[in-house]
Formats: C-alpha cells, sequence, structure tokens
C-alpha cells in the first residue's frame, strides 16, 4: 500500500532539473501514461518526458507537436471557461479511440498528459494534478 505521503522534489539543483524530475516522477508512479510536456502559453516547449522524438513532420505525437496543441487547446478552453462564465479551467480531457490527452494549468505553463486508454483514469488524474502543482511551485522559484 502507497503512503499519501509524497516526496518534495529535491531542492538543489537547476528548475529544468527539478521540473524533468516531477514528470519522471509522474511517469514512475502512474502507468499508462506515454508522454508528458510542460508548455508554455504561446506553445514553446519547457519540459518533456521522455525525452525523445522530436520529428514534427514524422510524427504526429513529437514533442513539439503536444506541446503546440495542448496550448492551443487550454487556451480555447480558457477563452471558453470565460465567456460562458464558468470560472477558471482545473482540467481539460480529450478522450479518442486511441488514447486520451489531459492538460492542467501549472502556473505560468500547462501540464500536457497522453495517456494509454487502458490506463486507470483516477490514477492518472491525482498523479497529474499533483505533477502540474510541483510544476508550477517550480515557475514560480
Amino acid at each position: 500500500m502507497q503512503s499519501n505521503k509524497r516526496e518534495s522534489l529535491p531542492r538543489s539543483g537547476f528548475k529544468s532539473d527539478r521540473i524533468d524530475e516531477a514528470l519522471r516522477r509522474l511517469h514512475l508512479a502512474v502507468e499508462g501514461i506515454k508522454a508528458s510536456v510542460v508548455v508554455n502559453r504561446d506553445g514553446l516547449l519547457v519540459a518533456a518526458y521522455p525525452p525523445g522524438d522530436n520529428d514534427s513532420i514524422i510524427s504526429p505525437t513529437s514533442i513539439p507537436q503536444v506541446a503546440a496543441m495542448s496550448a492551443t487547446l487550454a487556451g480555447l478552453a480558457e477563452r471558453t471557461l470565460d465567456r460562458l462564465e464558468q470560472g477558471e479551467l482545473e482540467r481539460l480531457m480529450m478522450e479518442g479511440e486511441e488514447g486520451i490527452m489531459v492538460v492542467y494549468p501549472a502556473g505560468r505553463a500547462m501540464l500536457a498528459v497522453l495517456v494509454d486508454k487502458k490506463a486507470q483514469m483516477s490514477r492518472v488524474l491525482v498523479g497529474s494534478r499533483k505533477a502540474a502543482q510541483d510544476v508550477a511551485v517550480e515557475l514560480e522559484r
């Protein structure tokens, strides 16, 4: 049985290393996560895990593609919620035939997570929310 107590991110090192560590921990803690990216509001990549495929011409799920699409979708969701007077964006979730994408605000950025369709979504949502909070803290430092 897992403890509810979660280790805090290391205080030493570069901010980028601590954000990378938050993403790494998310992947280790939650089975079924394919990839995660932290992207700023303009769609620029801040961090990605696993670091890897960056060829956006060949792969539609490349890191730059995921970063750009998640920023676009989150911006649209925020404007829609504002226009409909529904408050701040807490989470954006899209489900497709092959998988799920979840986007959480993370301070000045967004955390986007690509998830296998068979993943246990309750664990994905809790883990992703915590990772987004960790990223937000690091970005404010």
